[in-house]
């Protein structure tokens, strides 16, 4: 089964009871969001809003909302996919055993882009940027924004849709200083296919041609935020994927348009022309400020006859886009080990939000024949995930020894950080990168893109038992008097909120002479926070705070430190100062008169009663 459209798919969720319609007018400013939140909260179901105020187009959200939801609609697919990446990293298996790939070689014909006009439902209407739905999800955000788009671009040296990059990148269709109707906004991040392809552009003093692509068969969102091994084309993913081959053709001025999408804006994006981006409430769960990002000047908006706009909501994990992570991770979780030497598994922690931090299971076999083993191939494997594609983005990264522990998994968040915090040697084990790039939504560093890395390395023996419960003599001076045990080992600190570095220093040096002369071995990790109780109340609370609030160079301190040779270390606990910084993004907060004002669709026969 494959859809040929979002329609189709918003049919078959209905039919089997995973989608609700939404019939009362609803606000786009905030209360669309809001409601998509409460339900995606309780794991309810796809919603679709017929009656969105000042547009007369419906809108789709929640789609992904579940990993069994986003099975559902790939159900017929997903395992051939799982055979199609996993045989395009080693395609010696199809040679070995053909018999036994045959019945994918029809999931993989669909890949194949298909060209033509046909009776291009696309070209129903056109309509203006304005006539959209202005969807606004959180109160500070600088206008509404297309939060499920799929943008289009192709290489100047190489054109056609087999060298085209398709992804997600978000889109601010009015606001700041943008011309109504006819200038909106387009932000993407480092390491994106579109920077290449704009850079190309650029040299040759060339406008790039986008397309944004909204709605269309469920494949194709998902093939935008797909991160594919090399060479393999986001569209022929998105057809195999939907068992239904990406139908498009070129419209009178040379924009590609998707048959299949229910609208498509097309533009033109000049080189050197920004206008200010932002703010937006990111999946980081802050807002991502405003910068210079490419103007899209707007050439035509077209639609399909009774279009359905798909948009979502991201914040602080987890959130929709939580589901297209781990379907990804389904699909692909076997596709980047085979790249690396070594590697068994590597996890961005959602609950981290993404980037911030790594999780990483290898191998240690340099020095098999001497005892007393220590981090070796893990740190070679270690360079190189740092170095590849989007994992480059990565701000902290622990890594593992399969060999220690042959059931580690790096989603078992508590237990990985565990068994490393258990093994590593704090005077030895960790290496910085300083002064480097890391996510664009990341602020820690003080300026976009901008900021560090670190590696926490383990392997070999235990080193030290975890302490499990703080003994009643254990104390802290003045003003850390408030502390609680987050993790066996790990000890949350309220500290008096951030002045500046110098005053961090002086704080450091209270802890350091209280505990320089104490064996806190059993307590590798502290982290300084703003509120103890909340930083210690969940795993996810925990990886949030502190991976989320510290720029490793600049946060990460210990006792008994010191640097030798360009090396730093300490021979006491670590200290990372996760406490909010002025030079932070502000944290994502609802709007508490739209939360009651949406309490209106849980009364009895509203129809969100019961999911809200």
């Amino acid at each position: 089964m494959g859809y040929n459209s979002l329609a189709a798919c918003v049919t078959d969720l209905e039919k089997h009871g995973h989608l609700v319609r939404i019939k009362e007018e609803v606000d786009p400013h905030l209360e669309m969001a809001a409601i998509h939140l409460r339900v995606y909260e309780n794991q309810g179901p796809a919603l679709l809003f017929e009656n969105i105020k000042g547009s007369k187009f419906p809108a789709v959200s929640n789609l992904f909302g579940t990993l069994d939801r986003s099975r559902f609609l790939f159900r017929d697919t997903l395992e051939k996919i799982k055979v199609l990446v996993d045989l395009k990293s080693d395609p010696v298996k199809a040679a070995k055993n053909p018999f036994k790939y045959l019945n994918v070689a029809l999931t993989a014909f669909s890949a194949l882009p298909m060209q033509g006009r046909w009776k291009a439902p696309i070209l129903f209407g056109k309509t203006a940027i304005s006539e959209l739905p202005q969807i606004v999800n959180w109160p500070n955000d600088g206008g509404p924004f297309v939060t499920m788009p799929q943008v289009y671009t192709e290489d100047s040296d190489k054109p056609g849709v087999m060298n085209s990059n398709l992804g997600m990148y978000r889109i601010q269709l009015s606001g700041n200083d943008y011309v109504p109707d006819k200038e909106i906004g387009l932000h993407y991040q480092l390491h994106r296919g579109i920077g290449v392809h704009q850079s190309k552009a650029n040299a040759k003093g060339q406008p790039l041609k986008v397309s944004i692509f909204v709605g269309g068969p469920p494949s194709h969102p998902l093939a935008a935020v797909m991160p594919l091994p090399e060479g393999l084309s986001e569209l022929t993913f998105g057809g195999a994927l939907g068992n239904r081959r990406f139908r498009y053709f070129y419209d009178q001025e040379g924009f590609c348009i998707s048959t299949d999408a229910d609208f498509v804006i097309t533009g033109t994006v000049y080189p050197n022309e920004n206008k200010p981006e932002g703010p937006f409430g990111d999946h980081l769960g802050y807002y991502s400020l405003t910068h210079p990002f490419p103007l899209m000047k707007v050439h035509n908006v077209y639609h399909r006859k009774n279009p359905i706009w798909s948009f979502t909501v991201v914040g602080r994990p987890p959130q929709e886009d939580t589901s297209f992570g781990a379907l990804i991770h389904e699909i692909t979780g076997s596709a980047i080990p085979k790249e690396i030497n070594g590697l068994h598994e590597v996890n961005a922690v959602d609950a981290a939000g993404v980037h911030p931090l790594l999780f990483a299971i290898g191998s240690e076999r340099y020095t098999p024949y001497l005892s007393g083993r220590k981090p070796q191939e893990i740190l070679t494997i270690a360079n190189h995930i740092l170095g590849k594609n989007q994992l480059s983005l990565a701000k902290y990264l622990f890594i593992a020894a399969k060999e220690d522990n042959q059931d580690l998994h790096t989603h078992d968040i508590e237990g990985f950080l565990m068994h490393v915090l258990e093994r590593i040697d704090l005077s030895r084990d960790l290496h910085f990168y300083t002064k480097t790039t890391i996510d664009t939504l990341d602020y820690t560093g003080g300026d976009l893109n901008t900021g560090s890395k670190v590696v926490f390395a383990a392997a070999g023996e235990i080193k030290r038992e975890l302490l499990k419960e703080l003994p009643a003599v254990f104390g802290l001076p003045r003003p850390f008097n408030n502390y609680k045990l987050a993790l066996p080992g790990v000890l949350a600190v309220e500290a008096p909120a951030y002045v500046s570095p110098e005053e961090t220093e002086a704080q450091i040096e209270i802890l350091n002479k209280h505990l320089k002369s104490h064996d806190n071995n059993n307590i590798p990790l502290m982290i300084l926070c703003d509120n103890a109780a909340f930083t210690a109340e969940t795993i996810n609370n925990l990886v949030w705070v502190t991976f989320t609030r510290s720029n490793p160079s600049h946060d990460i301190y210990g006792i008994n430190s010191f640097t030798e040779n360009k090396h730093w270390g300490c021979r006491g606990p670590l200290i990372i100062d996760a406490r909010k910084k002025p030079h932070h993004a502000p944290e994502l907060i609802k709007d508490p008169e739209v939360e009651r004002r949406i309490e209106r669709f849980a009364v009895k026969g509203a129809s969100l009663h019961g999911l809200i």
